[in-house]
């Protein structure tokens, strides 16, 4: 592998993405794969920089498809109530990438589950989580955005979509409302029973106050970020955002658990 994160210059998605994924070594990794699934940041109905734009997943898929023979998934279970993850992926433009590159799409909502057990989880000392999502490699392709509970909302954080619906909806709030009362403990959580294979977050534009709206970064942050360490990625990305990641509290309790946060962030290639 390459370097722990890789922080590349925003050209255009099908450069940008390759560099970032060629200088933490992704290609050598996924061409041993034999089930690869991109797990956007799809959240509801809202167009980018809220939700992940489909020319950056197509990105990620044509790299894959250039260096592994793997079967290629992408997958989401969004937050919005009444929006399937089906739904958001066509809404967002994913069923045209589906069948350009012969890609899978999955509803990880309604997705075979399998219950999942640690007792060193306080919050969720069992998890329900997609067969899928366990018996793949898992590359989160979340946007660069603060978050209104959680600090920020990168790889792992993205990885709630994971969270069905039907075991972590509450009333009619939100999908995976059982992550809110302690957001920071409860995505450290749901990571140490599956957190991401591969990171690459865009960080083209972020969100500089709120997850689902309000005021972009200005100027844009420009920039790609890319590595298999997803404590070492979330940890650059809240520093893009201009927060120190040990406050934002499941980067801090996963920091030598899950992985290791960065001392810094150095931009590869401008």
């Amino acid at each position: 592998m390459g370097q722990a994160v890789a922080v590349v210059g925003f050209r255009g998605y099908w450069d940008s993405v390759a560099a970032a994924l060629d200088a933490v070594g992704a290609a050598a990794v996924l061409g041993r794969q034999r089930r690869v699934l991109i797990k956007p940041n799809l959240v509801n109905a809202a167009p980018p920089p809220v939700t992940l734009p489909v020319a950056c997943a197509e990105a990620v898929v044509r790299y894959v498809r250039d260096c592994s023979a793997a079967e290629v998934l992408v997958g989401e279970g969004p937050g919005q109530v009444g929006l399937s993850g089906l739904d958001a992926l066509h809404l967002h433009g994913y069923g045209a990438l589906a069948r350009r590159y012969g890609v899978t799409l999955v509803d990880l909502d309604g997705a075979e589950l399998k219950r999942l057990e640690n007792p060193l989880c306080s919050v969720f000392p069992e998890l329900w989580l997609p067969r899928v999502v366990l018996e793949s490699f898992v590359v989160s392709v979340p946007v660069l955005k603060a978050h209104s509970l959680a600090g920020v909302t990168l790889s792992m954080k993205n990885m709630l979509g994971c969270a069905p619906a039907a075991h972590y909806r509450r009333g009619d709030a939100w999908n995976k409302a059982a992550f809110h009362a302690r957001m920071g403990a409860a995505v450290f959580e749901l990571n140490r029973y599956r957190k991401p294979d591969l990171a690459l977050v865009d960080a083209s534009v972020g969100l500089a106050e709120f997850h689902l709206g309000g005021p972009t970064c200005d100027p844009p942050v420009n920039r790609l970020l890319a590595g298999f360490d997803p404590v070492a990625v979330d940890a650059a990305g809240a520093t893009l955002l201009g927060l120190d990641w040990r406050r934002v509290e499941h980067i801090r309790l996963a920091d030598g658990v899950l992985g290791r946060a960065p001392q810094g962030v150095r931009a590869v290639g401008g």
